[in-house]
């Protein structure tokens, strides 16, 4: 059928067309596929939303046997056969979450050799019969996903994936296929060597997501920001992460009671509340959770328009995990932090309890290149790919708050040098709160106990506000000038290269940030008018009654990078629909006349005044 049946297509395209409803690769899929299908061991690290499942699934599809495909959660596994299932490909999954019927059912239908695709949990690997069961079909590939979790070194270490470095011993002849999104150079190192991949291609994907828009604002009143925040982003469907039980349950019932549709989820739940809460947020039921960071990994939903972190995340590897669960159909997404160092002292008490001395310098390491992240008035892009050992090429990158914002550069020598000077004249023992109060002249009892009301620099500030100082402070912290010292309860120092400034002539400049730019951003990258907004809600309605009559999420009908391109395009054929991005031979067979029609409908109906739009 169309494009399939032309004269000299490979197999390779003619099942990327058909099957997937794709006319060309993502880049860095074609170079994979190719080695597995030449039955080459591969371990790739591609960013989340790179097209990883296709990587798998398409060479499962042309070689001979069965392919098992190694996942760590079982919510994960039911969205991504779903998905493929939804693409007619025979897919299933084997897991604790079957009932011993089923699981006797699958064992027959592998041993017949009718299932392409299986997903098993990495324990399931170990079970003597599940082995066994293996040795007597014939098998096309293994592979890995999640591959990081079998790395000491790795952010996610599970010992059950250990038992996974038995499969190129035990199955020679099969091709092994490792796959993360997150892995820096010495775990990649540990992850081939410990599986014991055979001279495997390596492909190491750019870290970059040109799609999602990156921004830090400081951290004032939470609540309230959110609120704003989520008034320009009216149903789209977002994530926000906090850092404790309380809290998530905190801001989930704030919420809930200002009229948005949030649920939480978090450890603390019982597990039926945690699968009510996130299969409610798969199927579009409500549009936010809010979360601790144990939510995530599993979630294959492709149309998270916004990431909000609303405490400071304790590492980059997973402040970049968590966001890359933004825009995973290519879309535009949003990734919002809100920065406020008093953050820093919460985290701080959790690394001191770590024992080992070596373990808890290399937790604060990483805290403190997340500080810098944050503080730092430097494209972050750059600074995100710079800690994956890779170099962003542009001066701009147009997609984050530093390169879009109103940055104007603004001399701030004297008021650094009145920071500066009330910490010396402390004796550098105090915070940033108590330094504020005295540059400000505030009439403490703390501060007249300790005679700071005397000093020279009391109230030298007071014609800026409390946010004027802060600033101030962070941009000194930021440029290395001052450093917080102390774990609970940090106090201000200077630095060598301050101190040297102090009492020198030269100027200090600081960057003033004003509000970015993101709805100009979130426009130019494929935003909807108006007009093709309306058509995009009515096809929303069409994909959520398929979902609902099938018990799927709708971004398993389609996501919304294909309904988007529908709202462009305008197919009302199925030759025109077949041109569409992500609508394969089976999906235009069982959903294209609906869309179609509603499209027509759409065109022809008088609120959109015109045959062409």
């Amino acid at each position: 059928m169309g494009a399939g049946t032309t004269t000299g297509i490979s197999p390779v395209h003619h099942t990327l067309r058909t099957v997937f409803g794709f006319e060309s690769f993502r880049p860095n899929q074609e170079m994979i596929v190719s080695a597995i299908l030449n039955k080459r061991d591969v371990f790739a690290v591609m960013p989340t939303g790179g097209g990883k499942s296709l990587c798998y699934q398409l060479p499962a599809l042309l070689l001979q046997g069965t392919t098992i495909i190694i996942s760590p959660l079982i919510s994960l596994m039911k969205d991504q056969v779903d998905a493929a299932r939804a693409n007619g490909i025979a897919a299933a999954f084997m897991n604790s979450s079957l009932g011993q019927r089923e699981i006797t059912d699958l064992y027959r239908e592998l041993k017949s050799n009718r299932l392409k695709i299986l997903y098993i949990a990495p324990e399931r690997f170990a079970m003597p019969q599940f082995l066994e069961t293996l040795k007597g079909i014939p098998l096309a590939l293994f592979a890995i996903d999640e591959a990081h979790c079998i790395s000491e070194w790795g952010h996610d270490f599970r010992p059950d994936y250990l038992g996974l470095s038995a499969i190129p011993t035990l199955f020679p002849g099969v091709p092994v296929a490792a796959f993360t999104a997150t892995a820096t150079q010495k775990v990649q190192q540990d992850i081939i060597n410990t599986i014991g991949l055979r001279t495997p291609r390596v492909v190491r994907a750019s870290f970059n997501r040109p799609n999602l828009f990156y921004q830090v604002e400081a951290k004032s009143g939470v609540e309230e920001q959110l609120l704003a925040f989520l008034k320009d982003h009216e149903k789209e469907a977002g994530i926000i992460y906090r850092t404790t039980r309380d809290s998530v349950d905190a801001t989930a019932a704030f919420l809930a009671s200002r009229g948005i549709r949030a649920l939480a989820y978090h450890a603390g739940l019982p597990p039926e509340a945690r699968e009510r809460n996130q299969e409610a947020f798969n199927r579009d039921e409500v549009s936010v959770i809010v979360a601790t960071i144990a939510f995530g990994m599993g979630i294959d939903k492709s149309n998270v328009r916004f990431v909000v972190h609303a405490d400071l995340p304790r590492n980059i590897e997973g402040y970049y995990q968590e966001t890359g669960r933004a825009g995973r159909d290519g879309e535009p997404a949003h990734c919002l932090l809100y920065f406020s160092r008093g953050d820093i002292p919460k985290i701080r008490y959790f690394i001191d309890q770590v024992q080992d001395d070596a373990e808890r310098a290399i937790v604060m390491e990483k805290l403190n290149q997340t500080v810098r992240f944050a503080s730092h008035n430097v494209c972050r892009r750059k600074q995100l790919l710079a800690f994956f050992g890779e170099a962003y090429p542009e001066e701009n990158c147009r997609a984050c708050d530093i390169c879009t914002g109103l940055v104007r550069q603004t001399d701030i020598s004297t008021d650094a040098r009145i920071i500066m000077s009330a910490m010396a004249r402390t004796n550098e023992r105090f915070g940033i709160n108590h330094v504020i109060d005295v540059v400000m002249g505030a009439d403490t009892k703390r501060v007249r106990e300790l005679g700071h009301d005397q000093i020279k620099t009391f109230g030298a500030g007071r014609h800026r506000d409390k946010m004027h100082w802060r600033f101030i402070v962070d941009e000194l912290l930021a440029q290395e000038l001052i450093r917080q010292d102390g774990d609970r309860y940090p106090v201000l120092k200077l630095t060598p290269k301050g101190a040297t400034l102090l009492t020198g002539q030269e100027q200090i400049s600081g960057i003033k940030r004003e509000e970015a730019k993101t709805k100009g951003r979130r426009k130019q990258v494929g935003d909807l008018g108006s007009s093709d907004r309306a058509l995009f809600e009515r096809l929303r309605i069409v994909r959520k009654k398929f979902a609902e009559e099938q018990e799927v999420p709708p971004f398993v009908i389609f996501s919304d990078r294909t309904l988007h391109e529908m709202c462009r395009h305008f197919p009302t054929t199925e030759s025109d629909m077949r041109q569409i991005t992500g609508v394969g031979d089976v999906k235009l067979e069982r959903y294209g006349r609906e869309f179609i029609e509603a499209i027509r409908a759409y065109k022809e109906g008088p609120a959109h005044g015109g045959d062409e739009g």
